[in-house]
């Protein structure tokens, strides 16, 4: 038996909705992750774009296991020498809760110039349970949430 590798008229892009309503946020990264590569598909070819779009709603609700709200920190920089900046998780969840779901989206990625191109287009992350999305008609996918003190 031959092995198969995947072609652009092999590939399929499917809708996927993922509500973050009280699902830590590592599981969810995960699963979110697995579905823009395409590792869920029997067709899934490294190389090859073969992912699906992912709509994550709920953004703002979720949720974080331990001290992770108060103790977790991201890092940016200025440029500057000695301009780093750190900001805490609790506080860029209450201004931006998307960038808290990309960046953890994007560490679970391989660091190519393929995962820069699926996370552009393929991911999209709403705070609230309303999206712009629902011509696509996008399918409910379930991530099982655990205990989590939000």
């Amino acid at each position: 038996m031959k092995t198969f590798t995947a072609t652009p008229a092999d590939i399929t892009h499917d809708w996927h909705v993922v509500d973050a309503d009280g699902v830590p946020l590592g599981r969810l990264a995960s699963a979110v992750a697995q579905l823009i590569r395409g590792k869920h598909k029997p067709t899934y070819t490294p190389h090859m774009d073969g992912g699906d779009f992912v709509v994550v709603i709920n953004a703002a609700k979720v949720g974080f296991t331990g001290r992770k709200l108060t103790d977790k920190k991201y890092f940016s920089h200025t440029g500057y020498m000695g301009h780093e900046r750190f900001t805490a998780a609790r506080d860029l969840l209450a201004k931006h809760p998307d960038r808290v779901i990309e960046k953890a989206v994007f560490g679970m990625l391989p660091k190519t110039s393929l995962a820069k191109q699926k996370m552009r287009g393929k991911l999209k992350v709403y705070a609230g349970a309303e999206h712009p999305h629902s011509a696509q008609q996008p399918k409910p996918y379930s991530v099982t949430p655990e205990k989590v003190s939000a």
